[in-house]
């Protein structure tokens, strides 16, 4: 059994006066805890925060992302055929074809899908797909083939449903497309479900928790109003809109846990006993740039009014082989805010984590890096920056 199993990676960042993350009516998310209500960031916002994140410690300079997206087919098999000079009729009828196999819905479905709805194309799903650069250029290629070896869409129907199209003597198309095994980073990392059994589903390797803040709700309305200047007049202040919004302010917890095996299997194609060391190399450097995302990429909306960028206070990275635990649970009593917020929470945590290895035994390596933190020294070693905890977390995972 591998030693360092896990990676858990703990952090608290303080935002002032920001909206980091809205539901559905334009509030701030929220979520009991404790018998107080507190504010969260959910982690599908956080995941694609990172995900998305094109400065320094990317995952996109790591390797090649996946194409989420409900128009994928359209932009990466139809347009550039039909920039090649094909049919666009008999290039979207194939691809119609291709895609009710490869997404596991039969043609007739596809059809009446496409009927119903006056907006939507045939070539647009339902609803997003994950695919990998690498399987949307064999699925053009396959478009192609069967393009080019048929003169009308009836032609295209039947090639495609007896497999006689120019190289049907190859091995079957679909078993080149699962032999790719290249979903992209971001799914072998954040995982891809599929309904189809061509396509290879991945579990996700890093699972994230919906953050909170560690203290009951802190929020505000704010008013606003916008001055028009070309109208403004001796009898008129002159506002072209008037309007409010909520604003909030929190020290919000975060918790993110690395499947070590899996993550290496994902990379590896499916299967960790496979994983080479450049997959193992490979899953070092994710750990490494994700302990840099979770600290310092932030998450938010209303970014041109409200700036909300901030870096964490406090990053401690956990590796072991035992099941993870999240340490919200320190924060189960809401917080105090005075006289220092920051460090009533350091407190909170030093007493947990006291209590958990005296319950249960100190079951993984910990290091830390925070601004002040005096009080979890006792408990995790002390690292002077983030950098060093983030190679720390890259050689466990090498040492896995």
């Amino acid at each position: 059994m591998m030693t360092n199993r896990f990676l858990q990676i703990h952090f608290l960042t303080s935002y002032p006066s920001s909206l980091l993350n809205r539901d559905d009516a334009g509030f701030a998310k929220r979520i009991p805890f404790g018998g107080t209500v507190r504010t969260r960031v959910s982690s599908q916002c956080l995941k694609r925060h990172w995900r998305t994140f094109d400065g320094e410690h990317s995952l996109q300079e790591l390797g090649e992302l996946a194409v989420r997206s409900r128009l994928t087919f359209d932009r990466f098999v139809v347009q550039p055929l039909v920039a090649e000079g094909m049919d666009r009729s008999l290039v979207e009828r194939a691809t119609e074809l291709v895609m009710a196999e490869v997404l596991g819905q039969s043609a007739k479905a596809k059809k009446k899908a496409a009927e119903d709805s006056d907006e939507k194309s045939a070539i647009e799903t339902g609803q997003i797909t994950v695919l990998g650069k690498p399987e949307l250029d064999y699925l053009r290629s396959v478009v192609r083939e069967l393009v080019a070896s048929s003169k009308t869409e009836k032609e295209i129907e039947t090639k495609f449903k007896n497999k006689s199209w120019v190289n049907a003597s190859k091995k079957d198309w679909k078993e080149n497309l699962q032999a790719l095994g290249d979903s992209g980073l971001d799914a072998a990392l954040f995982g891809r479900m599929v309904t189809s059994d061509i396509l290879a589903r991945r579990d996700a390797a890093i699972h994230v928790a919906h953050a909170m803040t560690v203290h009951a709700e802190a929020s505000e309305s704010d008013y606003f109003s916008a001055v028009d200047d070309l109208v403004r007049t001796d009898d008129s202040l002159g506002s072209g809109h008037i309007g409010s919004t909520e604003l909030t302010s929190g020290l919000f917890y975060g918790y993110v846990v690395v499947d070590v095996p899996l993550l290496l299997g994902n990379l590896a194609g499916g299967d960790a006993k496979q994983a080479d060391e450049k997959s193992r190399d490979l899953a070092a450097r994710v750990a490494q740039n994700l302990v840099h995302l979770v600290a310092t990429v932030s998450p938010g909306a209303k970014l041109g009014s409200t700036a909300p960028y901030a870096y964490a206070n406090w990053v401690m990275v956990e590796a072991g082989k035992s099941q993870p635990r999240t340490l919200a649970n320190a924060f189960l009593t809401a917080v105090r805010e005075r006289p220092s917020l920051l460090d009533n929470t350091y407190q909170a945590l030093a007493d947990y984590l006291g209590g958990m290895d005296q319950m249960y035994g100190r079951t993984t390596d910990r290091v830390f890096a925070a601004i002040g933190g005096e009080k979890l020294e006792p408990y995790m070693e002390r690292k002077g920056s983030l950098a060093e905890v983030a190679s720390w977390a890259a050689q466990k995972v090498r040492e896995g």
